[in-house]
């Protein structure tokens, strides 16, 4: 009964410092703006500052969680690293698709932004690839 009870503190004490770990990794400090590389018009430049911590959006609205077929090495990863210009098994999402669709009406920036709009927020919504796509952002 004694094993037992030990046994029990060990693992309660190994899964408190397992998790206080992992938020401290996961709290870690995010870049002020990220670029998008990849697309052929150019690349997107990310205010992520303004959009974590300004405009308060979770993480996890972009950063979604892992699927079972490519599971995260980190609480938050760049979408290339799981995303790639063509998808690659066990992927079956692309990198461009993971932004938005293949005429740039609907996906996760897009729709997030027609949403906020709606609200009556202030967020500028992209009319033309040129707006977000820039050769200069590399």
């Amino acid at each position: 009964m004694r094993n037992i009870h030990r046994l029990i503190i060990v693992v309660v004490v190994m899964a408190l410092v397992m998790a206080g770990s992992s938020v401290a990794f996961a709290q870690a400090k995010a870049p002020d703006s990220v670029v998008l590389k990849g697309a052929p018009m150019g690349g997107v430049k990310l205010n992520h500052k303004e959009h974590s911590v300004e405009l308060k959006i979770k993480c996890d609205t972009c950063h979604h969680a892992s699927k079972p077929e490519k599971p995260l090495k980190a609480p938050q990863e760049a979408c290339t690293d799981c995303h790639t210009k063509t998808a690659t098994p066990p992927m079956k999402t692309k990198l461009q698709a993971a932004f938005h669709n293949p005429t740039a009406q609907a996906g996760l920036c897009i729709d997030c932004h027609k949403e906020e709009i709606a609200k009556g927020k202030k967020a500028p919504a992209p009319g033309k690839c040129a707006e977000c796509h820039k050769k200069e952002n590399v």
